[in-house]
């Protein structure tokens, strides 16, 4: 079982930065031999649950989707067993639960045949509220 705890949301204006934080004991291991593929969703109220960000487990790949938008960067702490999300010139249009999800099977199973980062991940966190006001 896979424990995912995430943090760091919260409330900024718009053109503000958060970092989320992820935190897992699986993600002690080194970018290149990490057992599960990692990713960022977010959920906007209304919308469907959308991937942001990911890195592929055996590829060593990382992976930006739409939402990302060249604002959104995702990255990895060995030594504090984290992925982060580092969000960059926030908009209210971000404002949403974001989460973290990891599975074993690596990104190409993982992506539909439109490229998007299907939601059928093994593992979620409980998910970190992001307000960002105009």
């Amino acid at each position: 079982q896979v424990q995912l705890q995430e943090s760091g949301g919260g409330s900024v204006q718009a053109g503000g930065s958060l970092r989320l934080s992820c935190q897992a004991s699986v993600f002690k291991y080194p970018f290149d031999s990490m057992p599960y593929s990692v990713a960022w969703f977010r959920q906007i109220p209304g919308l469907e649950r959308e991937g942001v960000a990911a890195i592929g487990r055996q590829d060593r790949n990382i992976y930006y989707f739409d939402p990302a938008n060249g604002r959104f960067a995702i990255s990895h702490d060995v030594a504090k067993n984290t992925v982060y999300l580092t969000m960059v010139s926030l908009k209210p249009e971000d404002s949403g639960m974001y989460y973290c999800a990891a599975d074993p099977r690596p990104m190409s199973l993982l992506r539909g045949a439109d490229g998007k980062l299907r939601t059928g991940f093994n593992y979620w966190g409980q998910g970190t509220q992001v307000t960002v006001s105009s």
